[in-house]
């Protein structure tokens, strides 16, 4: 038996592929009149689209690029700790990752009581934190 069609039958499924081979080669719709082609989707709900300024990008409000780098690298070396956790598991576990001295160091000396999450951890620590989320 030669090659077997779905759905269709061998003459339907050819002019399909007759009609869509344009999309395929090129990548794009290939309607000829521009009011037929779809609108693109915006990505910028939360800007001004007539102000000229591009979208703001980088540090979120209420932290510095420091802070940012900062929180990374606390990140880094807590990842994998199970909260609610005290300052001295917190800290064990960053020895136990390889943190340097003096991170592990903040962390032994944090104030001793039960942290939820970095965020909790980074706070106490006067690394800033995000105001709201992106």
């Amino acid at each position: 038996m030669a090659e077997m069609s779905g759905k269709h039958g061998p003459r339907l499924d050819d002019q399909l592929e007759h009609e869509t081979e344009g999309m395929v080669r090129g990548g794009r719709p290939t309607h000829v009149e521009e009011f037929k082609e779809p609108e693109p989707v915006s990505d910028d709900s939360g800007r001004d689209p007539t102000s000229d300024s591009p979208p703001a990008e980088g540090t979120p409000p209420g932290m510095t690029p420091a802070d940012v780098e900062r929180r990374a690298e606390f990140a880094r070396v807590i990842v994998g700790v199970r909260y609610p956790a005290s300052a001295s598991e917190i800290a064990e576990h960053a020895a136990g990752q390889g943190a340097p001295d003096e991170d592990v160091d903040a962390l032994r000396n944090l104030p001793d009581r039960q942290y939820e999450n970095l965020a909790d951890v980074t706070g106490e620590l006067g690394i800033g934190q995000e105001n709201r989320r992106f």
